[in-house]
């Protein structure tokens, strides 16, 4: 029995050991599986107290003996409860970066749809301004081209009352021309027909008489 006790204590000093080593922080596992491994060895050295217990009540120094197991049972669970601490604020820290890393993704995504944004809303002022601008110049272009064709159709209106005004002068100019061919030849036939019958009158005209013979 004694040995079977000492072989016990052998065992429950080793897994005590084991258990006052720190966690390390790069281990292999996730944090469930740690603690699914603290809790069967907390269930594994409570079985092993509590087969101490048992054996303490067959001892003469039965309340020495359980304050020996008591105080062991205390140190062990007190390491697995430090073990779960230490789960528990690594568990925080990886939720903690976790939340972190979400928040600056979505900080990150915002600023980015901000800037894409901002980027179509400058693209959008920038196409607008050009559509403003082509706008400005075909009114532009209209209206120069309004008062272009409304000048030629002045000039074209001018150029064609000089014209007629020209004709006009030029057909007087030919009607006076040819009133004064007109008259022209009418004083000519007048002169011609002055001559004729003057002709005509000196060859009726009777013989003048002779002077008398002087005695």
């Amino acid at each position: 029995m004694k040995k079977l006790l000492v072989a016990f204590l052998v065992a429950s000093l080793s897994t005590f050991a084991f258990a006052q080593a720190p966690v390390p922080a790069a281990r292999v596992g996730s944090i469930d599986s740690e603690r699914e491994r603290i809790s069967a060895e907390r269930a594994r050295l409570e079985a092993g107290f509590l087969t101490e217990d048992a054996a303490c009540y067959k001892k003469f120094a039965v309340n020495s003996c359980l304050g020996d197991v008591n105080t062991r049972r205390r140190e062990a669970m007190a390491d697995l409860r430090r073990q779960e601490i230490l789960l528990n604020d690594e568990e925080r820290r990886i939720k903690g970066a976790e939340q972190i890393r979400k928040t600056e993704e979505k900080s990150s995504a915002e600023k980015q749809q901000e800037a894409a944004d901002r980027r179509a809303k400058a693209v959008e002022d920038y196409e607008s301004r050009l559509a403003r601008e082509k706008e400005k110049q075909q009114n532009r272009a209209a209206a120069q081209a309004g008062e272009k064709a409304s000048s030629e159709a002045s000039a074209n209106k001018l150029g064609n009352k000089q014209q007629k005004t020209q004709a006009r002068t030029n057909r007087q100019a030919a009607a006076d021309e040819e009133a004064a061919k007109f008259n022209a030849r009418q004083k000519e036939a007048r002169e011609r027909r002055a001559q004729h019958e003057s002709d005509q009158l000196k060859r009726t005209k009777p013989p003048a008489k002779s002077l008398p013979l002087p005695e």
